[in-house]
This record gives structure tokens, C-alpha cells and sequence, in this order.
């Protein structure tokens, strides 16, 4: 049959946002009732037919349109500092104290003691300094800002010495050796993929004008077999006698030893190693918002204080709010914040969680999940080489197709990230967060067509 719809309006026109909205639901409703009808010609018996599900599908394109798109995702991957699902889940404390600053006129900028304009770049940098031993510390909005901006200030125009073997790719497909040529330094790579010596860095330092060297922290993958790299001690020491500067990009913004991965190295051994500026992200390890937090002498940190591009990577006052209560946390009860907590959670535990999630299901769903051996991540571009021992529960419909019951688990209100793997579905507990297997276990009810009142805290 012939279907008649409405053309595109091809005049412009200045239309209110809620037209503009409108608009844009009516062309996705009649691009799939077209759709509909050139696959299925007789789906539609009249005209009346079609006005129908134009009108159907336009409601349900206007509210999907209507929804937010960052809106509250259970992450069941096992991976705690997930990337994708938007990296560490705050603590209350912090979650609240960016709420309430986003919220209120806050002091950002303001010396309430001297009734004068402030610096945004004081209200974290004491909680730095305490949990760090810097003499100074700030903060910009990530950690590639930080570098950026760290070089900028200490070697512009001039040359930056950076080992092969630490010349990383980032997440997007970002580069170390990129950021640092937007900064208006020039990188000299020195020494191998594999093996770096001292005398390459010295060699360096006599042929070219050098402003800065660069250590880069491989905190995204690990390098093992005919290896060689320079610890930052020495190289801080090759720095002092020339007068260079070193920059240690640590990355992952660990503050003291982890007792799960001694190797990683740290922001407050990096200072104490002679480290002139060290840059690590507050989202990774650290379990804080998004920012980049720069931490080192006092005469280094002025030199970036100072720097015109510190503007463009200022942090926000939320993103300020929420660093400062994890901080605070971090100091008053360490693994409290819930990146740290999900880390060391001991696998006993993490099996008695995914016991006790099965158990609280239907019979009929449970008869189709079973608690298995799950091997968790840091995530997060972090401890690559790290495994973290855990549990999973394992789905294996009997009705549904694996990739069926991961798409409504997915697609569904709240969505439910999985792993799909060995033909089966795995939620893995270290990374629900309190409450959320409650939910998890009414939707695999729904889902896998159980009926059951029974409920787990």
C-alpha cells in the first residue's frame, strides 16, 4: 500500500527548544513507522493504522529524548575503576560535598578572613600537602592536563628528555609524547623500548637544551624479559647536578603502599625521591572526582601558578568539593572510600555476597545461576598486572539466548552492565555498590521469567 507522511520542513525556522524537542521525535517516529512499512507492507491495514503508530512511536521517541543521559548504571564487570561507566563511584561525603557546592555560592575564589579575591587553587592543595608531603599542590581538570601544563611551565621552548620505553598511549588513542608537544617543548626520546640506561638521559642533557626531564609511570600495561629502566632516584639525582628539573607523571594516584600491589609506585615516594612536580589523577586509585592534581616544591608549583594556560584546565568548584572530601576521608579512614574498599575486598566475602544474591532469587531464576570463581580488575588504565580474586554469579538461561538476556540487562531501568563470556552471562559482585543486588536479583527475576517475593538486603 501507498503511505503518505509529512515532508521535512525545509525552511528555517526559529523555533522554541520544546519544538525544536518535538521536531526531532516526530522525524525519529516517522523514520521508523517508514521503515516499518517497507519491511512489512501488510503490517498496516489503513491509513489509520499508520497515524496510530506514528503517534505510538512519537511518544516513545519524545521520552527517550527526555531522559538524561548520564543516568545511574549498576557496574557487574568486576571492574572497579571502569572508564566507560565513568571511573570511581565517590564516597557520600564527597558525592554530597559537590552536590552542596554546586548548588550554593561557595567561596571558589573568595578570602573570606581577608574579604578579597582568592585562589580557586588552595581549597584541595592543604589536603595535598598533609596526605603527600609536597610543599605546595593544585589541581586542574585531569591528569593529561596536569602533565600538559606541568611542562609548559618548566620547558617551553626547550627540550624534553623521555625514554622510549615510556612514550605511552593513553584511552582515546592520546599519546605522552603528543600532550607533551602541545605544551611548546620538544621531546628527545632516549634509549630503547625495552631497556633505558642513565648514560642515555646524561647523553641527552650535554647535547640539547633541556628543560625538563620526564619520567612516565607505565600504569596501563607491564613490560617483562630484557628490561632495563632508570628509577626515579637516580634520576633525580642525574637532574640536581645539571640543574634540570624531573617531572614524574605517576599517573594512578596511589598516596602509600598498596598491601595488594607493593610495586605500585607512589605520589609521596616519588617527592621523597627528589621528584621536582608529580602528576596523578584524583579519579583513578585515589577513588576522588575527575581532576589532575599536581603536587611538588614550592618553586616549581609557583612557576605553574603563574602559567596563562593553568586558565584553561582550571578545576571546578564541584570537582574541588568532592576532591576535598575524599581527601579528607582518605586521611580520617583510608580504605573507606569505596574504590579502596572494592580493592581489597577478600574473596570469602565477595563468595558469601554472590551466595546470597543466587539465594535470594526465584527458584525458577536460580536454577539457572550459579556462583563461580571471578577474577576482578583495578581498571582505570592501573595495575595491569594485578589479579583480584573474587566471585561471580553465573547466568546460563535455558529459555533466552546469552546475548538476549545481556541486552535487557543492559537496556533496562537501571541498566545492568555484564560480562558476557563461555557462553553465559557473569555479574560480578565486587563492584555493586549497597542496594544494587537487591535490583539485580528482581531483574534476573524479570528477566529469566521467575515470580518470587524474596528479597535480598
Amino acid at each position: 500500500m501507498h503511505v503518505c507522511v509529512a515532508e521535512r520542513p525545509t525552511a528555517v525556522e526559529r523555533l522554541s527548544a520544546g519544538e525544536m524537542l518535538e521536531r526531532a521525535a516526530l522525524e525519529t517516529a516517522l523514520d521508523h513507522v517508514r521503515k516499518a512499512v517497507v519491511e512489512s507492507p501488510d503490517r498496516f491495514a489503513t491509513p489509520a493504522d499508520v497515524k496510530s503508530a506514528v503517534t505510538e512511536s512519537w511518544t516513545e521517541a519524545l521520552e527517550a529524548l527526555l531522559q538524561p543521559t548520564l543516568m545511574p548504571v549498576i557496574n557487574a564487570t568486576g571492574v572497579v575503576v571502569h572508564t566507560n561507566l565513568g571511573r570511581a563511584p565517590l564516597a557520600e561525603e564527597a558525592s554530597a560535598a559537590a552536590a552542596t557546592a554546586a548548588g550554593r555560592y561557595t567561596p571558589l575564589e573568595y578570602d573570606l578572613e581577608e574579604g578579597a579575591r582568592g585562589s580557586r587553587y588552595a581549597h584541595a592543595a592543604r589536603w595535598l600537602t598533609f596526605l603527600t608531603g609536597a610543599e605546595d599542590a593544585l589541581v586542574v581538570n585531569n591528569n593529561a592536563a596536569a602533565m600538559l601544563v606541568a611542562v609548559d611551565s618548566l620547558a617551553a621552548g626547550l627540550a624534553v628528555v623521555v625514554s622510549r620505553g615510556e612514550l605511552i598511549e593513553i584511552g582515546g588513542g592520546f599519546r605522552v609524547h603528543d600532550i607533551v608537544a602541545k605544551s611548546g617543548a620538544h621531546v628527545v626520546e632516549v634509549g630503547a623500548t625495552n631497556k633505558t640506561h642513565i648514560e642515555d638521559y646524561a647523553r641527552a642533557i650535554e647535547t640539547h637544551e633541556v628543560g625538563a626531564i620526564l619520567k612516565v609511570h607505565r600504569s596501563n600495561f607491564s613490560v617483562s624479559g630484557f628490561v632495563a629502566e632508570v628509577g626515579l632516584a637516580d634520576l633525580c639525582d642525574l637532574g640536581e647536578r645539571h640543574g634540570v628539573p624531573v617531572i614524574f607523571d605517576q599517573g594512578t594516584g596511589v598516596l602509600e603502599s598498596l598491601p595488594f600491589a607493593p610495586d605500585e609506585p607512589s605520589i609521596n615516594d616519588a617527592l621523597a625521591d627528589g621528584a621536582a612536580l608529580v602528576c596523578a589523577s584524583g579519579d583513578k586509585l585515589l577513588g576522588g572526582p575527575q581532576a589532575g592534581l599536581l603536587c611538588g616544591g614550592t618553586e616549581w608549583i609557583a612557576k605553574v601558578r603563574t602559567n596563562p594556560l593553568l586558565r584553561a584546565v582550571r578545576v571546578d568548584k564541584a570537582t574541588l568539593a568532592g576532591l576535598e572530601a575524599t581527601l579528607q576521608l582518605i586521611a580520617e579512614r583510608g580504605n573507606e572510600v569505596p574504590v579502596r574498599g572494592m580493592l581489597e575486598l577478600d574473596p570469602e566475602e565477595l563468595g558469601a555476597r554472590a551466595e546470597a544474591l543466587v539465594e535470594a532469587l526465584a527458584p525458577g531464576t536460580r536454577d539457572q545461576c550459579t556462583v563461580e570463581p571471578h577474577t576482578g580488575r583495578a581498571g582505570g588504565g592501573t595495575l595491569p598486572g594485578v589479579d583480584l580474586p573474587g566471585a561471580a554469579v553465573r547466568v546460563a538461561p535455558k529459555q533466552l539466548s546469552v546475548a538476549a538476556v545481556e541486552r535487557q540487562l543492559r537496556l533496562g531501568e537501571p541498566p545492568i552492565v555484564s560480562r558476557v563470556a563461555d557462553d553465559a552471562v557473569w555479574l560480578d559482585v565486587r563492584t555493586l555498590l549497597p542496594g544494587e543486588a537487591a535490583i539485580v536479583v528482581q531483574r534476573l527475576d524479570e528477566i529469566l521469567g521467575a515470580s518470587d517475593n524474596q528479597t535480598i538486603g
